[in-house]
Formats: structure tokens, C-alpha cells, sequence
């Protein structure tokens, strides 16, 4: 008899949009009830370097500058998962993006990955490519992909915001009486 896999770490690669953090909730949801560790990452892309480019230390010194704003923004998420009570670490990596998810998910022994699709089709998704795509093709671990257009995840966010803020009047209101 087979027993179902034990999901204990998931890796969600966030890319600082609304789309790509429209995967918190949905992950916030079962995190919890199955005791996972969520680990948030995000990828920096170095600069390319062309002829007559800046010299290599401004080149590094602006990578440093963006590994450091990549940090900050997840430690603003890491904070809100782990004031919800969920274990969480958070990673930076520099490289391109699909490499750089899938050596962190082994790094970090992920037994799942979790990403939204910016839902593109057609001619932009010729042009731009799948990160998604690549990554649920490429991956050795199951892939959670949950498609979203930018549309779609302003207003997730928004009835998100709405939501919270009528929980918080509630309580509010019962703190106050």
C-alpha cells in the first residue's frame, strides 16, 4: 500500500510582482494544517556586461545593492509568515532564474515547489519564455503552478486587503466592548 507523500518544505520563488506573491495565501492555507516550512526566494539576475560597460567593481557593487534589496523585500514577507506562525527561511540567489529555483529547492531539500504563471500565452510567451514552464518541466520534485494575470492578482490583493481589514475592526470592536 502507498501512503501519501509528506509535504515538509516548500520553496516559492517570489519575483517582488502581485502575481508572484498571489501563491502566499493559497500556501498560508496549507502550511499551516501540515506543519510545512516555507522558504521564500528570490533571484537576482546579474547585469550583463557589454563593451564599454562600467568596470567590474560598480558591476559588482550594483549586484551587492540589489542582493540587499532582494533580502529586505523578503524579510517584510518572512515577517507577516512568521507572525501567522509559520516557519519560514528566506534565500537570495544570483543567477538566472530557472537554474537558480531548482539548486535552491535541493539545496534547501524542498519537497515541493509553488509558483504562479504571469499568464502569458501566444507571442509574449514565445518571447519572454515560461520560468514556470521551465521549472515545472526541468524539476525532480512536484511543481504547484497556479496561473494569474496581473488583473487577477490586484484583485485577489485587494479583496485580500479587505478581508484582513474587516477581521481587524472585528477585533477591534470586541477589544474595545
Amino acid at each position: 500500500m502507498k501512503t501519501a507523500p509528506r509535504y515538509r518544505r516548500v520553496l516559492v520563488p517570489l519575483d517582488g510582482s502581485p502575481v508572484a506573491e498571489s501563491i502566499i495565501p493559497f500556501i498560508l492555507d496549507i502550511a499551516g494544517p501540515l506543519d510545512m516550512e516555507i522558504v521564500v526566494l528570490r533571484v537576482v539576475t546579474p547585469v550583463v556586461v557589454q563593451v564599454g560597460a562600467p568596470v567590474p567593481g560598480v558591476i559588482t557593487e550594483e549586484l551587492a545593492a540589489r542582493t540587499t534589496e532582494a533580502r529586505d523585500y523578503l524579510s517584510t514577507i518572512a515577517a507577516e509568515l512568521w507572525g501567522r506562525g509559520v516557519r519560514v527561511q528566506l534565500r537570495v540567489r544570483a543567477g538566472t532564474p530557472v537554474k537558480e529555483i531548482l539548486a535552491a529547492a535541493r539545496e534547501c531539500a524542498a519537497d515541493l515547489i509553488a509558483m504562479t504563471t504571469h499568464g502569458r500565452s501566444g507571442l509574449r510567451r514565445l518571447v519572454f519564455g515560461s520560468v514556470a514552464e521551465a521549472v515545472l518541466r526541468l524539476a525532480d520534485i512536484p511543481v504547484l503552478l497556479m496561473p494569474l494575470t496581473a488583473a487577477e492578482a490586484h484583485a485577489r490583493a485587494a479583496h485580500e486587503a479587505a478581508f484582513a481589514g474587516s477581521r481587524r475592526a472585528t477585533r477591534d470592536k470586541r477589544e474595545v466592548g
